[in-house]
């Protein structure tokens, strides 16, 4: 009987922890959502947590930057208000869930993640500073749509540790389909507002298959991408 009541409270433990590693962090919005909330205040406390390098190429207008290992980080969340909302945002989810983690261990209550962070936030046509001169326009991006049969885009950042894992699937695909497969690849640094005005973008790395102009898949994320892409593209041919 014991042997029996110590194996359920393994069960019941293994069952608890993977519960707790599915849970949602604690107030992580959709982009529409944060977009809401942030829009309702007149000045407001926006956080981008990612690295400076990364904000001096673009940010949500009116954010100012650091994360959990900027020099004088204690001395800068002293200057934030606890009694009104504060909102962060990354790339992801990473830096800035740890970021709002540790505000609200030091008393702020009210602390909001944008989920997806920047891709989102870019992808839904959201106001976005850049410092990006000139990319690939919508109308080049259609051309080159309207010029293969198959075109695989591959929309992303260059300091996406998920999108930099995307580039191998690429270069095998290359090599197994060649000149029947074009191979687009999109960064934000370079062409947010392509990005912005597909207003399909929900995440980085995001990619999307065309047959002759029509969207056969779009999909964020890593897992299963090269088994679903190979998939469609046999479809496709």
């Amino acid at each position: 009987m014991k042997k029996q009541l110590t194996f359920i409270f393994v069960l019941l433990g293994f069952a608890s922890a993977a519960i707790a590693q599915t849970e949602k962090p604690e107030g992580l919005l959709p982009v529409d959502q944060f977009a809401s909330k942030l829009k309702a205040q007149a000045i407001p406390q926006l956080i981008d947590a990612r690295s400076a390098e990364e904000f001096a190429l673009n940010h949500i207008p009116d954010a100012v930057n650091f994360n959990l290992q900027t020099e004088g980080y204690e001395t800068l969340v002293k200057g934030i208000s606890k009694s009104k909302p504060v909102f962060v945002y990354s790339i992801a989810n990473g830096r800035s869930v740890a970021l709002a983690k540790d505000l609200r261990s030091k008393g702020f209550n009210e602390v909001y993640v944008l989920d997806s962070g920047i891709g989102a936030w870019t992808g839904a046509g959201n106001p976005l500073y850049t410092t990006a001169k000139k990319g690939l326009t919508l109308a080049e991006y259609n051309s080159i749509l309207t010029s293969n049969k198959l075109v695989l885009v591959d929309i992303g950042s260059k300091y996406c540790g998920s999108c930099k894992k995307v580039k191998p699937i690429l270069e095998t695909l290359r090599k197994e389909h060649g000149d029947a497969l074009k191979i687009i690849e999109i960064e934000l640094e370079e062409s947010p507002s392509l990005i912005a005005s597909l207003k399909t973008v929900s995440s980085f790395p995001y990619l999307i298959l065309y047959k002759q102009g029509e969207i056969v898949l779009k999909r964020p994320g890593l897992s299963e991408l090269k088994a679903e892409l190979d998939t469609k593209l046999v479809a496709s041919k």
